[in-house]
């Protein structure tokens, strides 16, 4: 079978699918008689991945399988396509969304004793609704509260393939006030008096603190928003928010 055959048939799967595809349900896209083996996939997805290297999508591997996106540089530009503003999620929501990821399987009561605060139900309702936590079982002590994971949306929103590929906690040094409990080295957490942080340096300064300072607001209600990384070329996409590449867009561009 013609190499750029099987190029080709990749890359109008992948725009024409909305979601990432995975490499066996590329393999079901031929023939059973001339269908290529996995390697020959593989190469033709690397093959496909250097093409896009000097344009304005890429290919990107996520939890799910593989999918053409828009280059994170690009995403500003490509999403006045859709005129609904952008999603926007609050501080509380980032740094519980953030226990989760790197402490999983948690409890809510231990996200409360992280943070100092209770967490506010429409958070952790938010988190569910967007599916990228889930119920993954229950503490074995009195009350059997409910342990919190994260999901392969959660991943594949984020552009990632799996856990191991989260950024590590001495990036996530923006929120102070998870270092100590995710146990991040001393000499990463540390700033000199006086000095900001580079995420600080970049985010807008803090405003003083008023008669809501220390309690959860619901998403939407602060100004952090996520940095969009890409989004999949699909039709129908005005609804969605462009996905960011990281968690850690989370901490003002940290990453």
């Amino acid at each position: 079978m013609i190499e750029s055959y099987v190029r080709n048939v990749i890359e109008a799967a992948l725009l024409a699918a909305g979601r990432p595809l995975t490499v066996s349900e590329l393999e079901q896209l031929f023939d059973e008689t001339s269908r290529p083996g996995e390697a020959v996939l593989c190469a033709a997805l690397e093959q496909l991945g250097a093409e896009y290297a000097e344009r304005g999508i890429e290919l990107k591997q996520t939890a799910s399988g593989w999918r053409i996106q828009v280059r994170r540089e690009f995403a500003a530009e490509v999403s006045r396509l859709w005129p609904e503003r952008p999603a926007r999620y609050s501080r509380a929501l980032l740094e519980t969304l953030a226990l989760i990821a790197y402490r999983q399987p948690i409890t809510r009561g231990e996200i409360e004793d992280v943070r100092g605060v209770a967490v506010n139900p429409n958070i952790v309702k938010t988190l569910l609704e967007r599916n990228w936590i889930r119920v993954v079982g229950q503490r074995d002590v009195p009350g059997r509260p409910e342990l919190l994971g994260t999901t392969r949306e959660f991943l594949d929103y984020f552009g990632l393939t799996s856990l191991d590929d989260l950024p590590p906690l001495s990036e996530l040094k923006a929120l102070s006030e998870l270092n100590l409990q995710l146990d991040l080295p001393a000499d990463a957490a540390a700033v000199p008096e006086g000095e900001a942080t580079p995420a600080q340096a970049d985010s807008p300064a803090a405003e003083p603190a008023g008669p809501n300072a220390g309690r959860d607001e619901p998403p939407g209600a602060e100004r952090e928003t996520l940095t969009p990384q890409a989004g999949p070329l699909e039709s129908g996409a005005a609804d969605e928010e462009e996905p960011p590449g990281r968690l850690l867009a989370a901490a003002d561009g940290a990453g």
